[in-house]
């Protein structure tokens, strides 16, 4: 399926985190708009519904909950800029290894006066039970926390229904906190429950589990103005309100078709535990490479039992070879990898790795090695010895 021309006859697919290589077969044309009462628009209209409602039955939450947007940066954007209509000064909380479109959010927020703050991650780039406490005892009136699921950067997961009890324990006797998370790198990739963690609001996006770009999800635990959040702009009332604009039908068909495919229960189980056979066999490789530092260093084929982090994300830093170099050097043996998050790439800024307190030389020489649910065991070995190749010359 990801099969590319190139200067070499065969391509390898080491940039899922970015994005996921396409498997749509959804191709029916709905052109009518949704919004109009004519047979077109009825059928537009009921092809979006009949999405949204595969989309609950997969995610296992009441289908007007769910929000079709352009995707996982626009759904962050809607949930976070939200607490500009928040009457009062609430403070609005993320950690410091969110994904830049969280980051970029709050940096707006505090610009124009709202109240921020920062929880701190541990050296795998991980939210504490401790350090989320922490912060809120530091800050009076916390009133909305954005914490993601799986970091882009470094696979390092979060155990949100932890997290949530830190919360609920803090909301006893206080004003109730928004809880939004970040689910863009782990839809498909380990398993959600979405409901039982009761976090107030979600992102997701379709690109990343071999949907269509241009399509994602917001989750709305409680409707807009009814406990939910309050919408900052507006269209023509699309999407109940929350999302203007004529709507995306074949994205929200194709997305729907997707995740019925790869985030269903029984899928998820058995491509993670293939995933994570695949990750130990390449970690082990790289581990015994002199001029290999996994990041975190303490991130070993010994303890990735998939449930500290991500069997679908690694960052990997070689001596002395920036992360451009070797990503270029393997772009040109036919692998693709990246220097980071795609969103990211052009600044050689890594906040992420440096909040978790990574040394800036192996910032600077870390690359990102992503795979996906086509990646095979033959895939992983090219990628070895391609490395092992690239090591020789440079």
């Amino acid at each position: 399926m990801y099969a590319m021309t190139d200067r070499k006859d065969k391509r390898y697919y080491f940039d899922w985190a970015a994005s996921a290589p396409f498997d749509i077969t959804q191709t029916q044309p709905h052109y009518g708009n949704p919004s109009s009462l004519h047979s077109e628009g009825r059928a537009a209209k009921q092809a979006i519904e009949d999405a949204r409602q595969k989309c609950a039955d997969v995610l296992q939450v009441p289908p007007q909950t769910l929000y079709f947007t352009s995707g996982g940066t626009e759904s962050n954007s809607i949930a976070i800029l939200s607490n500009l209509m928040r009457k009062g000064n609430g403070r609005i909380i993320s950690s410091l290894a969110e994904h830049a479109s969280v980051r970029d959010a709050m940096e707006t927020l505090d610009r124009l006066g709202k109240p921020v703050g920062v929880i701190t991650v541990d050296s795998g780039g991980r939210v504490t039970a401790e350090n989320l406490q922490k912060v809120l005892e530091k800050f009076e009136g916390i009133r909305f926390c954005s914490i993601m699921a799986v970091n882009n950067e470094v696979g390092s997961v979060n155990d949100i229904a932890c997290l949530r009890d830190v919360m609920r324990k803090y909301t006893e006797k206080k004003a109730p906190v928004h809880f939004h998370c970040d689910l863009v790198q782990a839809v498909g990739k380990m398993p959600l429950d979405i409901s039982n963690w009761e976090i107030d609001s979600a992102s997701i996006s379709a690109h990343k589990f071999c949907g269509p770009r241009g399509i994602g999800l917001l989750y709305l635990r409680r409707p807009a103005g009814q406990g939910g959040i309050e919408i900052l702009y507006k269209g023509g009332g699309q999407e109940n309100g929350i999302k203007g604009g004529t709507e995306n039908i074949q994205g929200a068909v194709s997305l729907a078709e997707c995740l019925e495919k790869y985030a269903n229960p029984k899928t998820v189980t058995e491509n993670h535990a293939r995933a994570l056979e695949r990750w130990n066999r390449l970690t082990s490789s790289l581990m015994a490479m002199e001029r290999c530092t996994i990041i975190p260093v303490h991130r070993t084929a010994r303890n990735t039992n998939g449930n500290e982090f991500s069997p679908y994300i690694l960052q990997a830093a070689f001596k002395n070879i920036p992360g451009e170099v070797m990503a270029r050097a393997l772009d040109d043996m036919g692998f693709a990898v990246s220097t980071g998050a795609a969103c990211s790439s052009s600044s050689p800024e890594r906040p992420v790795l440096k909040a978790m307190g990574v040394e800036e030389n192996l910032r600077i020489e870390g690359i990102r090695i992503s795979q996906g649910f086509t990646t095979t065991d033959q895939d992983i070995e090219a990628l070895i010895n391609a490395i092992t190749e690239v090591l020789k010359f440079l």
